[in-house]
């Protein structure tokens, strides 16, 4: 049973961070190849590089990276080290294919079409985004500071990205001169918050099983080992038979529910089972708990 939950751990781990070099690359071409070349300002570390190349015209990816590294520092006693070490991966990840992609692959697509080239540029982005949040990790930045915010508060991750970042794009217009661009920068940050909204839920979205068989036992201990989640037994009754049942009670992430179905349909597969989305679950395995706590006051007479 040990040796099956580290190797549930080590390939989670493994997991993580190929979905972290894919998120990273999703930003990457985002970034460099839609929206730098059309001077459009994206938010966060990465849009504050963006303003310092173009007024001074120091390559994006060291001030990506030394922002990045002051802003890790700041964060590693908050999130934790787990966090910041896959933040850490991430962000060598994003400055390491920045570099390559300014200096080698010189793209410049849709400049005769900005819109377009902002709605593309972040869609990549805010999916890169998201994914790497989905997998705890992320391009650092404005994303840290969001991260804090969720870990506290029941706070839209791509609502505190998007207030964070207004004031960059806003001060983009001191060196490009250019309001249509700041407008530009606007819809990015919309785009991209939505984006990372809808990536980060669907990750998180959860779904309940209720399932009546005579093969309850077998059908739990499939579930505990396999996709490695819980199951609560419920003693029923058949309102029209009369007839004594045990009902299993599973919660899991959506995407393991066709692992699930499929090992109802090995064990039994003439077994009732219902299905249905939830909208939050918090707990061990899921998410926490994000409440906020009043602090006691006392008074003292004098």
């Amino acid at each position: 049973m040990t040796t099956t939950i580290k190797r549930l751990t080590v390939g989670k781990e493994v997991r993580d961070y190929i979905m972290i070099f894919i998120a990273m690359m999703s930003y990457c071409i985002g970034w460099t190849v839609f929206l730098l070349p059309n001077n459009i300002t994206t938010g966060g570390v990465a849009g504050v590089s963006s303003i310092i190349y173009w007024a001074t015209g120091i390559p994006v990816q060291y001030t990506y990276f030394g922002i990045n590294a002051v802003l890790l520092i700041i964060a590693l006693r908050i999130l934790g080290m787990k966090f910041c070490v896959k933040t850490i991966y991430a962000v060598i990840v994003l400055t390491v294919a920045t570099g390559y992609f300014t200096q080698y692959y010189h793209a410049h697509l849709l400049s005769d079409q900005p819109f377009m080239a902002a709605i593309i540029g972040s869609v990549f982005c805010g999916c890169g985004v998201g994914l790497g949040l989905s997998n705890n990790g992320s391009t650092g930045g404005t994303d840290i500071i969001a991260a804090i915010v969720n870990k506290y508060r029941d706070v839209s991750l791509g609502r505190v990205i998007l207030i964070c970042d207004v004031i960059i794009i806003s001060s983009s217009y001191f060196v490009l001169r250019d309001w249509e661009k700041v407008i530009y920068g606007y819809v990015v940050l919309y785009v991209t918050a939505f984006c990372v909204d809808q990536v980060v839920e669907s990750a998180r979205r959860s779904v309940q099983f209720f399932i009546i068989s005579d093969k309850y036992r077998e059908i739990g201990e499939r579930i505990n080992r396999e996709p490695h989640r819980g199951c609560t037994v419920i003693d029923a009754q058949g309102f029209y038979s009369g007839k004594d049942v045990k009902m299993l009670f599973v919660l899991a992430k959506r995407r393991q529910s066709n692992m699930i179905f499929r090992i109802i349909n090995e064990i039994d597969p003439h077994a009732f089972v219902s299905q249905s989305a939830v909208i939050g679950v918090y707990g061990e395995g899921f998410d926490h708990f994000k409440v906020r706590t009043k602090k006691a006051v006392t008074k003292t007479d004098n």
